[in-house]
């Protein structure tokens, strides 16, 4: 196999920017043979863009069934995931998938579970921003042990902000049942994904968020909650779409210091001894340990999107490596799952938590969900090109993949 051949599952503002970076020659080992989306313009789109022996399809399943790719990209909205990938597989495709892995862990489950099947395949999440110089050093670093076991975790990441024409651009979005959440389902996934990824899972969530606070929306727009470690440490976890000016700030403390990733750069607070061996072995009752401040310096590179296509690609033809396996979707949605059940229920929860009980407060939800019935057309490319593979509300599991086409 000299190249992979790649068909792309919606062809909206992801979808055809991957494309775009494939034509541009960003991934080399990869060649696009089809396209499918529902929308007539964006395949329009496709037939004046992409290269002319790239098949154009107006279903998902015209593409799965023409056996003209080895792999499939799924950028589709979020609810319908799962679905694809775990039709991809049955089609003996390599898959990659889209952030968030899906909208509820249960589905999010039953797709790694037939990816177990297929071990044979690849299987890949876009979790691009594993890809970012800042947080590869961040996680290298308390990997290492270097500045001891977290203490606590903070990110405030209010740096999202969306005007209301953003929500009013797509009849599904910022619905229970087209988009499944709002802000951590749809801004923060990465977040929560390298939150995971660099500290770890928690093990008990507590969350309060604002429903259509800053906007009229039916779904979460402003959302705090707080989080304890298996060793004791605690973390909080800050995020809106109401903040115009907003902040993007990380920070990690240690026994041994602080890593802060802000505005680009990341800094690290070394202190001479551990916190815990000055605690009891000073005897000064005002004293605090040494300080050292410096900018971390790192590699400098974020492959980013193309990046990890490039991988995805290289685990195919070569069995490396890919930045993220699709199994790990299932961490961050875990967090944002317990958040919005900790919200609805008003209490603390465990985690693993009752994904059936998730599952039916999330359906509740979709039951009451109204899709806007006048919607002003975006005017930008980037907010204009969202897939138009449209859900209709989820049904209970016997027919929850129905979509309405």
């Amino acid at each position: 196999m000299g190249k992979v051949r790649l068909g792309i599952i919606g062809m909206g503002n992801m979808g055809s920017g991957h494309a775009k970076n494939i034509i541009d020659g960003l991934c080399p080992e990869l060649e696009i043979t089809a396209v499918a989306d529902l929308k007539e313009t964006r395949r329009q789109w496709c037939a004046k863009h992409l290269p002319p022996s790239v098949q154009i399809f107006s279903s998902a399943e015209e593409l799965l069934d023409s056996g003209s790719m080895d792999a499939i990209l799924i950028a589709v909205p979020h609810y319908d995931h799962p679905k694809y990938a775990i039709t991809g597989f049955a089609h003996r495709l390599h898959v990659m998938v889209e952030k968030p892995a899906g909208v509820y862990t249960r589905q999010v489950r039953e797709m790694n579970r037939m990816a177990k099947q297929y071990p044979e395949l690849v299987f890949g999440m876009m979790f691009n921003q594993r890809t970012d110089h800042i947080y590869r050093k961040m996680r290298e670093i308390v990997q290492s042990g270097a500045l001891g076991q977290i203490r606590r975790t903070n990110w405030l990441i209010t740096n999202w902000y969306r005007p209301q024409a953003y929500y009013d651009s797509g009849a599904w979005r910022a619905t229970w049942s087209g988009e499944g959440g709002g802000v951590l389902l749809n801004q923060c996934p990465h977040q929560l994904d390298l939150w995971q990824w660099i500290c770890g899972m928690p093990v008990k969530v507590y969350a309060h968020m604002l429903y259509g606070k800053w906007h009229n929306i039916e779904v979460e727009d402003d959302v705090t909650a707080y989080v304890r470690y298996a060793n004791g440490a605690t973390g909080t976890f800050i995020t809106s779409t109401g903040d115009p000016c907003g902040t993007n700030r990380f920070e990690i403390i240690l026994d041994k210091g602080k890593l802060v990733a802000e505005d680009g750069k990341l800094l690290m607070w070394e202190t001479d001894i551990p916190e815990p061996e000055f605690s009891e072995t000073n005897t000064n009752p005002f004293a605090s340990p040494k300080v050292q401040i410096r900018q971390v310096q790192t590699d400098g590179k974020s492959g980013q999107h193309a990046e990890v296509m490039n991988c995805f690609a290289a685990a195919i033809l070569r069995h490396e490596p890919l930045i993220a396996d699709g199994s790990e979707g299932i961490n961050g949605l875990t967090i944002s799952n317990a958040m919005h059940l900790s919200s609805w229920l008003n209490r603390e929860i465990d985690l693993p938590f009752d994904e059936d009980l998730y599952y039916e407060a999330l359906m509740k939800r979709v039951k009451i969900s109204r899709r806007k019935e006048c919607v002003r057309e975006a005017t930008s490319e980037i907010a204009a090109g969202h897939s138009s593979f449209q859900k209709t509300e989820p049904q209970p599991d016997k027919d929850r993949w129905k979509v309405n086409w």
